[in-house]
Parts: C-alpha cells; sequence; structure tokens
C-alpha cells in the first residue's frame, strides 16, 4: 500500500492564526490517521511578502502545540533550480509563451472577470505584439471542460480557457509563480495528500494540468472550509487578525478540530492541544468536514 504523504505550507507572512491552523489540523489528523507522513514547507517564495521572523514563529508555535513533521522542512526560497527545470521542461514541450501585457492592459482588454481577476484574452498567443518586450511567461490551457473530485466539496469542474485563460509560470519580476513552485514541491517531496483550505479550490485543476504535463502523479485534495469574518472576507494574518493560537493552546486545537464538525468527547474538551491532536489523529472523519464556510467566532 502507499504511505500517505500530507504536507502544511503556510505562507510566512505573518503569525499563524485561526484560519491557518485549521488547515494545520485538518491535514496533519488526516495524514497521521492514514499512518502517513506530514511534512511543512515555508513557501517564502514571494520575498516582498515575507515578514521578517514570521516563519520562525509559525515553526515554533506547530512546535509547542504539539504538531510533529517527518523530516526537515523545505524553504520554497531554496528551491529555484527545480522551478527552473520544470519551466524548461514545459517550454520544450511548446506549452509556453512569452507575455508582453501589463495588468492595466489586461483589466482594460478583458472579456469578462473570473473567481480571481480577469481573463486573459490570449493577446500574445501568437507572439508578441510588435515593437513590445516580453515580461511574463504563460502557459497554453485547453479549451475543455474537466474536474476532479474532491475530498470534501465532491465535483469541482473548470474550462481552464474560458474561466481562466493561460495563466502565468514566470511573473514580470521574474519570479516563478505559486501554481508552478506548489506543484513543482508537492511533487518531488512525493505529497500525494493535499489538504487545504477552499481558498485554493479554484486553483487545483490549474496544479492538475500542470502535473500532468509534468508527468507526475495527482496527488487527492480536500479542501476544508474557510474562516470568514461576519462580512464573509477571509481572515487574513498579513493584517495581523484572528487569534494567537498560542495564547489558548488546547481550546484552539478544539475550536480547530470543532470547526471541521468532529464530535470531541466530553472528557476532551479541556484537555492539552497535543492531547487533542492524538485524538484528531485517531478519530478525524472526513464524512463529518462541512462543505460550507463560515463565521469566526
Amino acid at each position: 500500500m502507499t504511505t500517505i504523504t500530507g504536507r502544511f505550507a503556510p505562507s510566512p507572512t505573518g503569525p499563524l492564526h485561526f484560519g491557518s491552523l485549521v488547515a494545520a489540523v485538518g491535514s496533519y489528523c488526516l495524514a497521521r490517521r492514514a499512518g502517513g507522513r506530514w511534512l511543512v514547507r515555508i513557501e517564502d517564495l514571494d520575498t516582498p511578502r515575507v515578514v521578517p521572523g514570521a516563519a520562525d514563529e509559525i515553526l515554533f508555535t506547530l512546535e509547542t502545540l504539539g504538531f510533529r513533521w517527518d523530516g526537515e522542512v523545505v524553504w520554497q526560497s531554496r528551491r529555484q533550480e527545480a522551478y527552473l527545470a520544470a519551466l524548461e521542461q514545459l517550454h520544450n514541450q511548446g506549452l509556453l509563451y512569452d507575455c508582453a501585457c501589463s495588468r492595466k492592459e489586461i483589466l482594460a482588454s478583458a472579456p469578462h472577470p473570473g473567481e480571481e481577476g480577469p481573463i486573459y484574452p490570449g493577446t500574445c498567443r501568437q507572439g508578441l505584439p510588435a515593437g513590445r518586450l516580453p515580461r511574463a511567461v504563460r502557459i497554453r490551457v485547453p479549451d475543455r471542460q474537466s474536474g476532479f473530485i474532491d475530498g470534501v466539496f465532491g465535483r469541482y469542474e473548470q474550462n481552464l480557457a474560458r474561466d481562466v485563460g493561460d495563466f502565468v509560470l514566470r511573473r514580470a519580476d521574474g519570479m516563478i509563480a505559486y501554481q508552478l513552485a506548489v506543484v513543482v514541491d508537492d511533487a518531488d517531496s512525493r505529497v500525494n495528500q493535499v489538504v487545504r483550505g477552499a481558498d485554493l479550490l479554484g486553483s487545483t485543476l490549474r496544479q492538475i494540468f500542470l502535473l500532468e504535463n509534468l508527468g507526475r502523479p495527482v496527488p487527492a485534495y480536500l479542501h476544508l472550509p474557510l474562516v470568514l469574518h461576519a462580512d464573509g472576507s477571509k481572515i487574513s494574518k498579513r493584517n495581523g487578525e484572528g487569534d494567537n493560537p498560542l495564547a489558548r493552546g488546547g481550546e484552539m486545537i478544539k475550536r480547530a478540530l470543532e470547526w471541521l464538525g468532529q464530535d470531541i468527547p466530553g472528557e476532551l474538551h479541556t484537555a492539552p492541544s497535543a492531547e487533542l491532536l492524538a485524538w484528531g489523529s485517531d478519530c478525524l472523519a472526513v464524512g463529518r468536514i462541512p462543505a460550507t464556510h463560515g463565521n469566526c467566532r
């Protein structure tokens, strides 16, 4: 049987907050319940957004709460060669092209907005316009319906051409885009169970498309309900929002498990965080995780 390998991949843009803690608890307990491995990756590729000291604070918080990860922590900022090799492979397959368009131009010409912003209209797909210099590198996507089965939300479908458009793999500033970095990281770490927040549900078919074209296995995906403010906006650690898990360790792990729909025995309601994680690692049931978002309370 294949060993389950899960992961938690926070961005060090601030301290760990309750929304991120839910993802950590869900990914950890589901990997451990399957007798599998759980990895930690620090997604510090977007250096302008990195807050100094935040990564160490996140790791300290996880360890203090009782999380134990397997192997060394992976740092995206140290994996540039792997990303460039994947970019070259896709280029050699004829899937990539240079794009000269600025965000302002795309906003002005995009036919309609997508879930994550304007849909690229394909301006540079057949070559750069005369006199224009390349800015970003995009990948050609197919005009066909595709889908996958999410472990929580069920069937999810997109037509990448109509719903997303050819998306960027190398940005205008030279930085490798998240969509490519994350699939290379997961593939190289042999991650086969991706458990994360439902804000990334819409990215999954792009990532599956990249994995398939890189010839790498596609993991199982489970997206967890988001923690929202009363106005429907997502909790953001960049704004310093949400509870600090270390302030009330056991209570915060209990809240995270309850957010995931789990029925915690009464005798564990005041248990320390490590004990609650051990219970979740034995008992967390996917079927109880709600496929709806909710307000932080």
